[in-house]
């Protein structure tokens, strides 16, 4: 199974495997909207067990999650939303849903510096309920009634991005502090400075012998005290 970004390409069938398993759907230019407008957030789970068998055949897209940043935010905190989440009936069980979901919050995170995501969700939605709340963390925040268009209320759910966000930062500022710290030069430039080193702390170097050339009697310690 391959979970990668959404293309432009994959928008018919991601909105097939919508009409298929989902009451909530949307024209085409909705996930263009989507892709071309947040292309970091939203991810496809493709099938790649039985490989196309020309170059003309889709992909066989077995699920999807679609998400965007809000633009306005109501409460002034950047933050983003998913959209849409749905996974063939065939490819349940698998993880598929929550794999898909932490990419998306890893990128809105990473890429965004998204304080948290939010979601709506059918209060009937028992599945769905379970993955947002108890595998991925979600807290319902409120009851929207009458949210979907068969006058069903959702539950306003949201989660908090700032772990997600601070582990990012905290990977940025080490692989900075140890690109700062490339060590001493090595070859003809370490040698110069080395002798800048010796000059500046008046160090005397000395000539050791090392190696094979020593022999067994001079890696032995010597008694160099008089008998009494």
């Amino acid at each position: 199974m391959d979970i990668r970004i959404l293309k432009p390409s994959d928008i018919p069938h991601v909105q097939q495997a919508n009409i298929t398993n989902l009451p909530e759907n949307y024209f085409c230019k909705y996930y263009m909207y989507h892709a071309l407008s947040w292309p970091q957030l939203s991810y496809v789970a493709v099938d790649v067990s039985r490989p196309p068998k020309s170059p003309y055949d889709p992909p066989k897209i077995v699920g999807y999650v679609l998400a965007k940043m809000e633009e306005e935010p109501t409460d002034g905190v950047q933050h983003g939303h998913i959209t849409s989440l749905s996974v063939m009936r065939t490819h349940r069980r698998l993880g598929l849903a929550e794999k898909l979901m932490r990419q998306s919050q890893r990128a809105m995170a990473e890429t965004f510096s998204a304080s948290y995501v939010s979601l709506h969700v059918r209060v009937s939605n028992i599945a769905a309920l379970k993955l947002y709340r108890d595998t991925l963390g979600f807290q319902v925040e409120k009851t929207e009634a009458k949210y979907y268009a068969d006058g069903e209320d959702a539950f306003s759910m949201k989660m908090d991005l700032t772990d997600i966000r601070n582990a990012f930062q905290e990977s940025l500022e080490d692989a900075s502090a140890g690109a700062e710290d490339e060590g001493d030069e090595v070859g003809s430039a370490g040698k110069a400075e080395g002798k800048k080193k010796g000059a500046a702390t008046g160090e005397k170097k000395r000539k050791v012998k090392v190696g094979r050339g020593l022999g067994v009697a001079g890696l032995v310690e010597r008694n160099e005290s008089k008998a009494t």
